[in-house]
């Protein structure tokens, strides 16, 4: 019993030890990330809790879907009153997709939009380089599939909600922009 109970403390410790990462350089400028304190003679020393480290971006996101998500990244586009992209926006969240959302309202948006999908569709859905205009579940399944994601119900399902509209620049800024003389040069001449 003792030696089982001194085991568990050794573990426990070793554990607690291992909570620190050091970031240095020694003598020959090589560097080295180790979990023990670095000797005396190290320079540029950095000192990292190592569970903040492996809890930040989606490195707590299982391999499969970190590797869909590097491979067959997820773009949602959407647009202010689009009944289907609420809908769609919920296939994501409910499936547990990391996704990134761009709520097409001006002509910067609307130019990602057309050069990602070939129109102005919405909810227009890019997983890599497939894409799906409009909402159909089926079809949407399937792009996430054929790109690795796993299937709804196994990932906890995520919240991202819709984005924040910006907000709208006040008449005198507009006015200034628009009273902006446009550049003069070979290209682009008064």
């Amino acid at each position: 019993m003792r030696s089982f109970l001194l085991a568990a403390l050794l573990v426990c410790a070793f554990a607690a030890s291992a909570q620190q990462l050091y970031r240095w350089t020694d003598e020959h400028g090589r560097v080295h990330v180790t979990d023990t304190p670095p000797p005396s003679t190290a320079k540029n020393v950095r000192q990292r809790d190592a569970e903040a480290a492996s809890s930040s971006g989606d490195a707590n996101l299982p391999y499969a879907v970190q590797r869909a998500a590097k491979d067959y990244p997820v773009t949602l586009f959407t647009a202010p009153d689009c009944a289907p992209c609420g809908p769609a926006r919920t296939l994501l969240n409910q499936r547990g997709v990391p996704f990134r959302e761009v709520r097409v309202v001006d002509e910067k948006q609307a130019e990602e939009l057309t050069k990602a999908v070939g129109s102005l569709s919405v909810p227009s859905l890019r997983v890599g380089s497939s894409v799906q205009k409009g909402f159909e579940q089926g079809a949407c399944h399937a792009l996430l599939d054929t790109a690795g994601y796993p299937r709804t119900g196994i990932l906890p399902p995520r919240s991202q909600a819709e984005p924040k509209p910006e907000p709208a620049k006040p008449a005198a800024a507009k006015d200034a922009e628009a009273d902006e003389e446009p550049a003069a040069g070979p290209y682009k001449p008064r």
